[in-house]
């Protein structure tokens, strides 16, 4: 309940900040008595659509803090969070990224993330379930894996490619909507239900369309930082890490973590469309291809 309501505030909060933004900006209504107009349309789709990304992306970090209840580590009290921030310490100098803020979350799924605005102030969390599950080598290479995420700005470009994706659905339902509007029912004046029905309609359609390009590249980044982790800690333990992780089952994150986990929910048939992680089998035998 308490990742509900923390999600639908700060969602809430992003479009009032976005709304108020163009306000100061003095982009006029893309709506007129006499049509669309694009330019105004245009600035609208970008602003909603990067703004919402943009501003996810910079605050991700605390998100992931208060909707995980992550607790990262100032000082290492014991020797698992000792050896914990000085493998992700020395991951990082290999990857050439700043030394990331290390953490941990109250879970018994075996999991990790990472998250963050840019490569030198990232998060790196693993789940309690991880350390006490993983041996010390399968668990360095999930380390691995999340460095290597930071490394590769996966987390920027995800939210730049959401942001595209966003603004061409915002847009594109708009002018279909309007194209309705005038075309089919011959509204000259304003715009009637129909618009206002039809983008709705257009917009769910086209988000559903988007999501899939977007999960499309989420899952193409996975086998990317699997190949980091592997080149991190070792082939081997990278694969016996993912290996570990499919004979455990493991349930994806919550909300909007769940492509910033190292495993992901199974799916078949259409539904593998919309995943965020390659099923397990398939990323290990990728790595047992790499030469």
């Amino acid at each position: 309940m308490k990742r509900i309501a923390l999600f639908l505030a700060t969602n809430l909060a992003i479009v009032l900040v976005l709304s108020v933004t163009m306000r100061l900006l003095g982009v006029e209504p893309y709506l007129t008595a006499q049509g669309l107009n694009l330019t105004s349309l245009l600035i609208f789709a970008a602003v909603m659509g990067f703004g919402g990304s943009l501003i996810s992306l910079a605050i991700s970090k605390w998100m992931a803090k208060k909707s995980m209840g992550v607790q990262v580590i100032e000082t290492p009290s014991n020797s698992t969070e000792f050896w914990l921030v000085e493998t992700v310490r020395k991951y990082s100098q290999e990857a050439g990224i700043g030394m990331p803020e290390v953490g941990i979350f109250d879970s018994p799924e075996v999991n990790a993330f990472a998250t963050g605005a840019n490569k030198n102030n990232a998060l790196v969390a693993v789940s309690s379930g991880l350390l006490r599950t993983m041996t010390r080598e399968e668990a360095e290479a999930v380390i691995g894996h999340e460095v290597a995420h930071v490394a590769n700005g996966d987390m920027v470009t995800l939210a730049l490619i959401q942001g595209v994706v966003n603004t061409f659905v915002m847009f594109l339902s708009r002018v279909i909507g309007h194209t309705v509007d005038r075309v089919v029912f011959k509204n000259e004046n304003g715009h009637g239900p129909a618009f206002f029905v039809t983008m709705i309609v257009a917009e769910l359609i086209l988000g559903v369309l988007a999501s899939i390009i977007v999960m499309w590249f989420s899952r193409q980044r996975e086998f990317r930082a699997d190949r980091g982790g592997a080149s991190l800690a070792g082939r081997g333990a990278m694969i016996a890490a993912l290996e570990r992780l499919n004979s455990l089952h493991p349930h994806p994150l919550p909300d909007k973590m769940a492509a910033f986990g190292i495993a992901g929910g199974g799916a078949a048939g259409l539904k593998r469309l919309f995943m965020t992680h390659p099923p397990l089998e398939e990323r290990i035998a990728a790595l047992r291809a790499v030469q």
